[in-house]
């Protein structure tokens, strides 16, 4: 189908065509599976995702300025409700069985336990040398699992700060553990 011809198509479908709607879900399903797939990382999701794009564009189709453009802006949607769908979700804490069943079994020896302790003592003491805030930034982030929509609202402050405050934050904490080595190989 060449971009004139699907140009047509949607033309006929802001029409009210439902058939031409239908040819448009066709020829780009597909391609909205593989834009939803590679920003979620989940088929399931992507599934869901790809329904909800094409009932969402076809009550937006009036608002498509150029109708060649139809797959950009398709495209468009489907990054940003992908987007949006991970905002709202937070973290995922779950693992699909065919995972944790091909995971190669973990192969710990008592100096590979003693150093991941020590990283760990040494992260939680950077995190004692900060400012409360950027403790609590991190530890509310990477502790908790706190969404940013989250700590937005716990903390009572927009999106955009919290996204400053953990940049900040972590840049702060690379310095604490950055400057005990520094010392240790002078």
């Amino acid at each position: 189908m060449t971009w004139n011809e699907i140009a047509i198509v949607v033309e006929r479908a802001r029409a009210g065509d439902r058939d031409a709607y239908g040819e448009l879900f066709e020829r780009f399903r597909y391609t909205v599976y593989a834009v939803a797939l590679t920003r979620l990382r989940n088929p399931v999701e992507a599934q869901e995702l790809v329904q909800e794009v094409f009932i969402h564009s076809m009550r937006k189709l009036d608002q498509l300025r150029e109708p060649r453009c139809f797959a950009g802006w398709l495209r468009q949607i489907t990054v940003r409700m992908a987007l949006n769908r991970l905002s709202r979700s937070g973290p995922i804490w779950g693992v699909e069985t065919e995972v944790l069943e091909n995971a190669a079994g973990a192969n710990v020896s008592p100096l590979d336990e003693m150093v991941r302790a020590e990283q760990r003592a040494e992260v939680w003491n950077g995190l004692n040398r900060l400012k409360a805030i950027d403790r609590a930034t991190l530890e509310a982030f990477y502790m908790r699992g706190r969404s940013l929509k989250q700590m937005s609202r716990d903390f009572e402050t927009p999106v955009g700060t919290i996204k400053r405050r953990l940049h900040v934050a972590r840049k702060r904490l690379r310095r604490q553990l950055e400057r005990p080595r520094q010392l240790a190989y002078v």
